[in-house]
């Protein structure tokens, strides 16, 4: 395997930002004697958007026992603890799974 420079500097690059945008975030907030509003409504639908960003994809275009599970796993959520929506949906996989897909 042969050294590639472009590819290096690519990665150094990506980590630089990564890195920037990371300790940024972080000296910005502590520099804050309190957090705006508007901040902190930004701030609190973070984990919404991440998971929305982990989840759409495999229900469009995952197979079949993914967009079932992920069905059932919504379902379950809206009523029981993330434990049994996160078991619940295992074992959706598992019986598809097990029974050759439909």
């Amino acid at each position: 395997m042969e050294f590639d420079l472009h590819m290096a500097l690519v990665i150094l690059a990506a980590a630089a930002a990564t890195f920037a945008t990371r300790i940024g975030g972080y000296i910005l907030i502590t520099r804050m004697k309190s957090i705006p509003p508007r901040m902190e409504a930004a701030l609190n639908a973070v984990p919404a958007a991440v998971l929305t960003t982990l989840v759409a994809p495999a229900f469009f275009i995952g197979a079949w026992e993914s967009k079932l599970a992920l069905i059932v796993a919504l379902f379950i959520g809206l009523r029981f603890t993330h434990t049994w929506m996160l078991v619940a949906a295992w074992i959706v996989v598992m019986i598809w799974r097990h029974a050759g897909g439909f």
